[in-house]
C-alpha cells in the first residue's frame, strides 16, 4: 500500500490479497537462493499478473534479494529497480518480463519444457537435482486471454508436472464482476486439457486459507504426469475495510485514509515503509534456507558427476553455447548457380547444426514439412521422450513464440520455431517481449511474399516485414540465396537478442559471391554483390536476383548499376557511418529499392530521389510467377524505376 501511495499509481488490490500466497511460496515451496538469483538448481517463479509487481518486489526485499526499502520507495519512478511491471535483466530475482496478460503463463510452459528436457540430460541424478518446478501466479485476465487456451492445451499434452499455476479467482476485474465477461468453468476447462485441478477456498476471516493452500502446493509438486491449476479464492484488496471486493482497488491507490484504516485493522505501525526487526528476521530465514538448498544441490550434482562422468560430460557439451568458429565449420556449402529455395537451404543448415550442437531444438506450428524445421532422427519432444528435439506445437503460433521465450530464459538451449511469415501476426506480443528481454531465439518464417502463389492474399505477407522491422531489438533477416541463408543462421546464433529469418519458398540461384564475403556482409546487414557507379539497386531476399537481372538490362542502356543485398536493414543501420557510406555512397543519389513487400520503412535509404519497386497492396491468387508480375515485380519495372530515379537525381 505504501509503495503505491508514494508512486501515486499502481495496482494494490491483487498484491494485498495475494501477499499471504507469495509469502508461503517464497518461504516454504519455491526453491531459491536470494544470495544467488541465477542458481541453476532453482525453481522459477512467474508473476503472470505483472501489474501486481509490488507483490514480487516486496517478497524479494523481505527474503533478502538485492532490493532495499529505498527501492520500494522508488516504485514506478524513473531509473528505479522497481518498475511498474517486472522486467527481466532489470531487477534481481525477476525471471521474466510480464504484464501483457497471458504471456507469463505461456512463457512458464516453455520454462517447464526446457527444465524437463534438461532433467533428461541429468538422468541418474537425485530428485533434488532434476525436480525443478515452475510456479505461476495468474489473474482472471491471464486466463481470459486466448493465449492461455493455447498454452494450457500445450502443457496438458506434454504432461508438464513441473508446472503449477495458482489462479487468483477473486471475481473482480476493472469493469466490475467477472460475471460481466465470462461464466466459463475455468477449472473444468483446464481439467479437459489434461491438468490436475485443485480448489482452495477462503478462510473464516475472509483471508486466503493458507493452510489449505499449503497442502495444495505440496500436492501439486508431488503430482506426476499432469500440470496443476490451483483455483484460489481471494478477495481483492483484503483486508482494506472499504476497498475490499471493489474494482477500483485493481489499479489505483487506496488513498491515505483507507491505508491508515487498513493498518489499524492489521495492528501494524502507521508510518510508511515500516518493517519491524522481528519481521525482517523472520522473512530473511529464506537466505539460510536457500543456502542449504543450494549446498544440497551442489553436493548431489557432484555425486552424480562422480557416478556418471560420461553423462556429465555430455550435458556440459550440450548446454555450452557454440563458438562462432564451430558454427561456421558446421555449415553446409551450396553450389553457385544452383537453384535452391532459401527455406530448403535453412532446412539443410538446421540438420547440419543439429548434428553438431545438441542444444539446438525446436519445431513448427504444424508446418514442419513446409518450414523444413523438423530435425531428422532427433525424435519428437514428448512425455515419453523428453530428450526429443522436434516440438510439435500444433497450430498455436502465439503459445509457440511465448514458450520459446521461456526455453531461452532457462538458458540451456538454443530454441527455434517456424511458421509462415503471414502468421507472425499471431506471435507479435511474444516477439515484442523477446526483444524487450533480449532473448536469443530464432524464428523461421517461410513463404515470405506473394510468390507463395495460388493460396492467395490471405497467406501472402505484404506489410509484415515493415511491421517487424519497426520493433526495436528484433533483427529481421531476409537472405537472398542459400549461401546467405547459412550466413544468416551463423549471425543469428551469435546474437544476444531475437532474430527472424524470412525465407522464400521458391528456388533462387545461388550467387557466385565468395562465402567469406557473404558471411561478413550478412553479419553487417548489407553489402555489394555487383559493382556499378550510376544507380544503386537495393534488394532483399529473392529480389536480389531480380535486381541483378535488371542490372544486366540497364547495362544494355549504358547505365552501370550497383546491386546491394540488404538481408537485414536492422544490422546495416547499426554499422558505423564509414561502412554504410562505402556500401551506399552518398554521392550516388539515384536509388531503387526492390522488395516484394510494402515500401514502408525504406525511404530513409532511398533518399529524395529514390524510387521503390515494392508491393503496397494485398496479393492475389495466381501461380507464383504470375502473381509477382501482376504486382509489378519485373525486370522492366526495376529498369524503369532506375531511369526515373536517375532523371530525378539529375544524372541523366
Amino acid at each position: 500500500m505504501d509503495a503505491v501511495e508514494a508512486a501515486g499509481s499502481g495496482h494494490p488490490g491483487t498484491a494485498m490479497a495475494l501477499a499471504p500466497v507469495a509469502h508461503l511460496l517464497f518461504q516454504r515451496h519455491l526453491r531459491h537462493d536470494p544470495a544467488d538469483p541465477g542458481w541453476e538448481g532453482r525453481d522459477r517463479f512467474v508473476l503472470s499478473c505483472g501489474h501486481a509487481s509490488i507483490l514480487l518486489y516486496t517478497q524479494l526485499h523481505l527474503t533478502g534479494y538485492d532490493l532495499d526499502l529505498d527501492d520500494l520507495r522508488a516504485f514506478r519512478r524513473l531509473d528505479s529497480r522497481t518498475p511498474g511491471h517486472p522486467e527481466y535483466r532489470h531487477t534481481a530475482g525477476v525471471e521474466t518480463t510480464t504484464g501483457p496478460l497471458g504471456q507469463g503463463v505461456a512463457t512458464a510452459v516453455g520454462m517447464a519444457m526446457a527444465l524437463r528436457r534438461d532433467a533428461a540430460r541429468l538422468a541418474g541424478a537425485a530428485p533434488e537435482v532434476t525436480d525443478r518446478t515452475v510456479w505461476v501466479l495468474a489473474s482472471d485476465g491471464d486466463l481470459q486471454e486466448g493465449l492461455s487456451y493455447e498454452a494450457g492445451a500445450l502443457a496438458g499434452r506434454h504432461g508438464l508436472d513441473n508446472l503449477v499455476v495458482v489462479w487468483d479467482d477473486n471475481g473482480i476485474q476493472i469493469e466490475g464482476s467477472t460475471d460481466l465477461a465470462t461464466r466459463e468453468d475455468t477449472g473444468a476447462r483446464f481439467a479437459a486439457q489434461g491438468w490436475s485441478v485443485r480448489h482452495v477456498g477462503l478462510a473464516a476471516d475472509g483471508d486466503v486459507d493458507t493452510d489449505a493452500l499449503d497442502a495444495a502446493l505440496t500436492a501439486a509438486r508431488a503430482e506426476r504426469g499432469r500440470p496443476t491449476l490451483i483455483v484460489l479464492k481471494s478477495r481483492i484488496a483484503w483486508p482494506a475495510p472499504h476497498a475490499v471486493d471493489t474494482p477500483a482497488a485493481h489499479g489505483a491507490p487506496l488513498g491515505a485514509a483507507e491505508v491508515t484504516a487498513t493498518k489499524r485493522r492489521l495492528g501494524v505501525a502507521l508510518a510508511p515503509f515500516t518493517v519491524p526487526p522481528e519481521v525482517r528476521a523472520h522473512t530473511r530465514r529464506a537466505v539460510e534456507r536457500g543456502a542449504a538448498l543450494h549446498r544440497a544441490w551442489d553436493e548431489a550434482v557432484a555425486a552424480w558427476r562422480a557416478t556418471h562422468p560420461e553423462r556429465a560430460a555430455a550435458r556440459d557439451a550440450a548446454v555450452a553455447r557454440p563458438e562462432p568458429g564451430a558454427v561456421a565449420a558446421a555449415l553446409p556449402d551450396f553450389e553457385p548457380g544452383a537453384s535452391v529455395a532459401p527455406r530448403d537451404a535453412s532446412g539443410a543448415v538446421i540438420q547440419a547444426l543439429a548434428a553438431a550442437f545438441p542444444r539446438l531444438w525446436g519445431g513448427s506450428a504444424d508446418l514442419g514439412d513446409s518450414n523444413r524445421t523438423t530435425i531428422k532422427d532427433g525424435g519428437s519432444f514428448l512425455p515419453e521422450q523428453p530428450a526429443g528435439r522436434t516440438v510439435h506445437w500444433g497450430v498455436r503460433e502465439h503459445a509457440m513464440a511465448a514458450a520459446l521465450n521461456g526455453i531461452a530464459l532457462v538458458g540451456n538451449d538454443t530454441p527455434f520455431a517456424g511458421t509462415f511469415l503471414v502468421f507472425s501476426d499471431y506471435q507479435r506480443p511474444a516477439l515484442r517481449l523477446a526483444a524487450l528481454m533480449r532473448l536469443p531465439v530464432v524464428h523461421v518464417w517461410s513463404h515470405d511474399s506473394v510468390a507463395l502463389g495460388a493460396d492467395g492474399p490471405t497467406h501472402q505477407p505484404v506489410e509484415h516485414l515493415a511491421a517487424l522491422r519497426a520493433m526495436p531489438g528484433f533483427a529481421v533477416v531476409r537472405p537472398a540465396d542459400a549461401t546467405e541463408t547459412a550466413a544468416a543462421w551463423l549471425a543469428a546464433l551469435g546474437q544476444d537478442g531475437p532474430v527472424g529469418l524470412v525465407l522464400a519458398r521458391q528456388g533462387v540461384p545461388v550467387l557466385p559471391t565468395p562465402v567469406a564475403v557473404v558471411r561478413e556482409g550478412v553479419a553487417r546487414g548489407a553489402y555489394v554483390v555487383a559493382e556499378g557507379a550510376d544507380v544503386l539497386l537495393l534488394a532483399s531476399g529473392s529480389e536480389v536476383a531480380l535486381a541483378l537481372a535488371a542490372r544486366e538490362a540497364l547495362a544494355g542502356r549504358g547505365v552501370a548499376a550497383r546491386v546491394v543485398s540488404v538481408p537485414s536493414k536492422d544490422w546495416f543501420l547499426a554499422q558505423d557511418r564509414g561502412y554504410r557510406d562505402a556500401v551506399l555512397p552518398p554521392a550516388v543519389r539515384a536509388r531503387v529499392v526492390v522488395e516484394a513487400a510494402s515500401s514502408f520503412g525504406w525511404h530513409d535509404l532511398l533518399g529524395e530521389h529514390g524510387t521503390a519497386v515494392t508491393i503496397d497492396d494485398f496479393g492475389l491468387s495466381a501461380p507464383a510467377a504470375e502473381a509477382l508480375a501482376a504486382r509489378g515485380m519485373t525486370v522492366e519495372a526495376v529498369v524503369d524505376a532506375a531511369l526515373v530515379s536517375l532523371e530525378s537525381a539529375g544524372a541523366r
